[in-house]
């Protein structure tokens, strides 16, 4: 049995929909730097700053679709576009960079916060890669892709904010039995996936049909899907080091999306410049 205080699945879809999404504590310090500019104050300044930060991403886009017209016909998935369209003072106003992370967390949470800021560090990666295969690609929904990237992990990122000692013990199954997946590690605690999670948070939250498609890795048939997840793939897997036993799968299948050589990939995405690592083991 689950213990009593453990949410069930519609009820985290419930509380997420409405807490404040806590933010990060860069993000904060950067919009008041720009708000004291008042010449450098623009959507695109403001659009730059937020987009470096997954949590940040996800308030905004939400708060759009929970006020979106009847009239709009077009989801629109380009932070600066939100910006624009709510209007720049109305965003400072209506969605304000706050919570901090570290507020919602409390002092005693140290480790949650160092595993929450190395998944929105890997959401920044995975949403670097994930836009220029797309440009290199040719492909014209390069922005959507690099959000769809970017958003990839945004429950576990959400779950490490609002329920830091359950995802601290789904770390814990994973250290002591490494060939146990994350998927059952995380239905052993919580009751169910963060995968299930994502995808029910992004229906509620009425997230735009692409954004969705693009951010559910059983439609990897389709290239785009395929430049998100193995851009968050890649991400995830550098982070532990250039020298991780998965990352030369990671680059034949990069290079079989890009059309190049697996030595070509490992260039792009800067890991030929890394020291030989591999060696010293």
């Amino acid at each position: 049995m689950l213990p009593h205080n453990q949410r069930k699945l519609s009820e985290w879809v419930d509380f997420l929909t409405t807490a404040e999404i806590p933010v990060l504590k860069q993000t904060a310090r950067n919009l008041v730097l720009l708000q004291q500019d008042e010449q450098h104050l623009n959507a695109r300044s403001f659009a730059h700053v937020v987009k470096n930060d997954p949590l940040m991403t996800v308030k905004l886009l939400r708060y759009m679709q929970q006020h979106k017209h009847r009239t709009q016909q077009h989801d629109v998935m380009e932070v600066e576009q939100i910006i624009l369209m709510l209007g720049l003072e109305s965003t400072l106003k209506k969605i304000p960079a706050k919570p901090l992370i570290e507020e919602v967390l409390g002092r005693g949470n140290m480790n949650a916060l160092v595993y929450l800021l190395k998944t929105t560090h890997r959401a920044n990666l995975a949403s670097t890669y994930a836009f220029d295969w797309a440009v290199r690609l040719h492909d014209l929904h390069f922005a959507e892709i690099r959000l769809a990237a970017l958003l990839h992990d945004i429950a576990e990122m959400l779950m490490w904010c609002f329920s830091p000692a359950e995802m601290l013990k789904i770390k814990q199954l994973q250290k002591q039995n490494k060939s146990l997946r994350s998927t059952i590690a995380q239905e052993k605690v919580l009751g169910f996936s963060l995968y299930q999670l994502q995808l029910e948070l992004a229906i509620k939250w009425k997230l735009p049909e692409l954004l969705i498609t693009l951010m559910d890795d059983n439609n990897s048939n389709l290239q785009r899907v395929r430049n998100v997840v193995l851009a968050v793939n890649l991400a995830r897997h550098a982070a532990n080091g250039w020298n991780d036993a998965a990352l030369p799968d990671d680059y034949e299948d990069i290079a079989k999306l890009l059309h190049m050589q697996p030595s070509d990939v490992m260039t792009i995405v800067g890991a030929s410049k890394q020291p030989e690592a591999a060696h010293s083991h």
